[in-house]
């Protein structure tokens, strides 16, 4: 086997070679707290526009509230090169087609693999159509994200789309602990799945599983 590639490496040798212009960025945010890490790092190097499209995430209630956090994020924190916000269509039944038939499958699986593409391929497109110099996505930042699978599906979009991939592993130099001290300074609404109605309801059986191990301990 090869030797994996350190995309956190990748990421710094990248803007290194960009030192001395603000180059653009087209930024897929997953939800507030994640952006917030990763707008502290990307806004000192790039003029970014953060794209908001998660076709994913149900209901549509839960949809608006994130758009909403996300929004109050970039008017209140303050950072190098503020950041604009696009907002992308919403259209849940785009997720529903990819996750045909890989319902049962688990958090983490090929049904995440094809919910990564639909996003980052749209981003790409988006980014394409925009000028824009890269475009990347604040996925990688969360530990139950591939960051491998982010970064193989990014590298081949940019040959698709004629844009360059922005290579990232945004966890990386406590990047997920700093989202979280974000998270808690700003006061951000973090939910406890990822968006699709199938994390919603492996988080609702994890749950469930440590009330009843909790309640079985309590008894012993």
């Amino acid at each position: 086997m090869g030797n994996k590639i350190n995309y956190s490496l990748e990421f710094e040798k990248e803007i290194r070679h960009s030192a001395g212009r603000l180059p653009t960025l087209l930024l897929h945010s997953c939800c507030a707290p994640c952006s917030s890490a990763v707008l502290e790092v990307v806004t000192q190097y790039f003029d970014v526009t953060v794209f908001y499209f998660n076709p994913n995430i149900t209901p549509a209630e839960e949809y608006a509230k994130r758009v909403c956090e996300l929004e109050r994020l970039l008017r209140e924190a303050v950072y190098p090169h503020p950041p604009k916000l696009l907002e992308g269509r919403y259209d849940s039944s785009e997720f529903f087609a990819v996750a045909k038939g890989l319902e049962s499958l688990p958090e983490g699986g090929e049904r995440c693999a094809k919910c990564y593409r639909l996003r980052l391929e749209e981003t790409a497109r988006v980014a394409a159509a925009g000028h824009y110099d890269y475009f990347t996505t604040t996925l990688s930042v969360s530990p139950y994200k591939n960051a491998e699978k982010l970064n193989t599906i990014g590298g081949e979009l940019a040959q698709q789309y004629g844009v360059k991939y922005l290579y990232s592993d945004f966890k990386k130099k406590n990047g997920y602990k700093r989202s979280i001290e974000l998270s808690a300074q700003y006061g951000l609404y973090r939910q406890n799945y990822c968006g699709c109605v199938y994390s919603a309801m492996e988080a609702q059986r994890k749950a469930a599983a440590r009330s009843s191990d909790g309640q079985e301990a309590n008894n012993a």
